[in-house]
């Protein structure tokens, strides 16, 4: 029985092909190859719909095996040096880890490689623009206050408006 779900209203962001916002991620020193992008469309209903691609992650640490990554937005635009200045989770309310606005759903790399979608209905473009978007080394643990444990920022974009037109090219 076909049945509407929010999963059409998702994938018509996506065939709509026009994210409002983005962030570039460049991999720090120690990690080079690490690049990728992450998407964040308006949803109708006021959340964000995001999608993450990233390529050059590491491995697991002594393993040739699929490994997560923590994954969230930081307060602070600033992606320079060791993204130090990115600050610490981007967190209006004031709450517990994980329950900070900027708290992401962690990236599962294989071979180096993720591809992520999910809905946040906590956050607006207007809330993160201007913010930076972080990778760390480690999985979030969802428990180790203030941030998860998730250890060593390893990647780090800006997130800004889109021009429409870099994304109607196909770009």
């Amino acid at each position: 029985m076909f049945q509407v779900t929010p999963r059409y209203h998702f994938m018509k962001l996506f065939f709509d092909n026009r994210p409002r916002a983005y962030a570039e991620l460049k991999g720090g020193a120690d990690y080079p190859n690490l690049r990728g992008c992450v998407y964040f469309y308006e949803s109708s209903d006021g959340g964000i719909l995001v999608e993450a691609e990233v390529f050059g992650l590491p491995d697991a640490v002594g393993m040739d095996a699929p490994a997560f990554y923590g994954f969230h937005i930081h307060e602070n635009g600033d992606c320079s040096g060791d993204f130090s200045k990115a600050g610490t989770h981007y967190n209006p309310m004031r709450r517990a880890h994980p329950h900070h606005a900027g708290d992401l759903p962690p990236l599962l790399s294989v071979d180096g490689y993720a591809w992520l979608a999910f809905y946040k209905d906590d956050l607006t473009l207007h809330d993160i623009v201007g913010k930076s978007v972080i990778l760390h080394r480690n999985s979030d643990d969802f428990m180790t206050q203030p941030s998860g444990g998730a250890g060593e920022m390893i990647a780090c974009g800006v997130i800004e408006l889109s021009d429409d037109r870099k994304f109607s090219s196909g770009l």
